[in-house]
């Protein structure tokens, strides 16, 4: 096991660098950079005509003297080759140093943990909600195979799974947010939080969350209610089974204390998963519809400003958390089910 965990560990160094190689590589052709942004910032304050899309790399400059150039690509770090920038950021990125962002002013980690609050917030509520609804239903589809029931929920399941959560944001909004008034249109809480009691603030809170979650449960739970499912036909069908119903064992026995163990092992080792990636996929449109300053929205923002410190720095530490809860979901099917040996 210990070899196993070594060689996982060494094997995420060069995934890691290959991320981040073929990023910033892509980052180097990109146009309109951040001296070209600053550049056209400056130019439209001043009243000049801005310059768009892939143009900016070649107008952006106009009006603005050599030296002035000079002084604002040493500001960015873009005075030196690209290679000598790539190898200072390894080694920033090797410190834990994720840099500082170029148009907010702000180290990375501290905008990281200025957005996580509400990132955590969507991915908590989406992960408790999604298995809490799906691993029942899976289980009750399971014992009602072929059903009228079984029917009716995989309709519904698969329905929800094929509406995409922005698209179910935009009616959510527009239907209960904008004719009937029934929740806010934005925000993750009022303008009067500050002067709410415990209690008002609780039910603020959940007053704001409640469509953005909806928009985000709703497909998210349909994979794991049909594999719970399935996952309990297959151990239904199995020999042992079929030896405890011989030996007089209830139905309800034999579901729960022998089926049940067993039928979970997918759903179980999948929980680190999808406990981390709640929190950093999946909540980009979401954020932005329902106006959420979370991680999405700030990962959007970046990509669109060339703001590089932090999209690099993001990519980086949310590669490096998805290569750890890969590994993390390995060793969880050895911890589930001991028959399982990576030898």
């Amino acid at each position: 096991m210990f070899a196993y965990i070594l060689k996982r560990l060494l094997l995420m160094l060069p995934t890691l660098l290959g991320v981040l190689l073929l990023t910033f590589a892509v980052i180097q052709f990109v146009p309109g950079g951040p001296v070209e942004q600053y550049l056209a910032e400056a130019r439209a304050g001043a009243g000049g005509a801005s310059a768009e899309g892939g143009g900016m790399a070649y107008r952006g400059a106009q009006g603005v003297d050599g030296q002035r150039l000079e002084e604002i690509k040493r500001l960015y770090g873009f005075d030196k080759p690209a290679h000598q920038r790539f190898f200072q950021m390894l080694g920033q990125f090797a410190r834990f140093d994720l840099g500082r962002s170029f148009f907010q002013n702000k180290d990375v980690w501290q905008l990281i943990k200025e957005k996580l609050p509400v990132s955590i917030s969507l991915g908590l509520w989406t992960f408790f909600i999604s298995y809490g609804i799906s691993v029942p239903l899976g289980v009750a589809k399971a014992v009602r195979a072929g059903s009228r029931f079984d029917l009716v929920t995989t309709l519904i399941v698969l329905v929800g799974y094929a509406i995409p959560g922005f698209v179910l944001g935009v009616a959510l909004l527009v239907i209960f947010g904008g004719q009937l008034q029934w929740f806010p249109l934005r925000g993750l809480t009022s303008a009067n939080w500050d002067e709410l009691s415990w209690g008002a603030k609780i039910v603020d809170y959940l007053w704001h969350i409640t469509l953005p979650v909806t928009a985000m449960v709703l497909g998210s739970f349909a994979v794991t209610a049909m594999l719970t499912k399935n996952s309990f036909l297959e151990e239904i069908r199995k020999q042992y089974v079929l030896t405890a119903r011989a030996k007089g064992l209830t139905e309800r026995q034999v579901l729960w204390k022998h089926v049940f163990r067993n039928a979970l092992i997918p759903i179980v080792t999948g929980f680190p998963a999808a406990f981390i990636g709640a929190f950093f996929t999946g909540a980009l449109l979401i954020e932005t519809l329902f106006s959420l300053d979370g991680l999405g929205l700030l990962s959007y923002e970046s990509v669109i400003r060339r703001d590089y410190p932090v999209v690099l720095g993001t990519l980086f530490l949310f590669t490096l958390i998805g290569l750890i809860t890969k590994l993390i979901s390995d060793l969880t099917y050895v911890w589930v089910d001991p028959r399982v040996k990576f030898d």
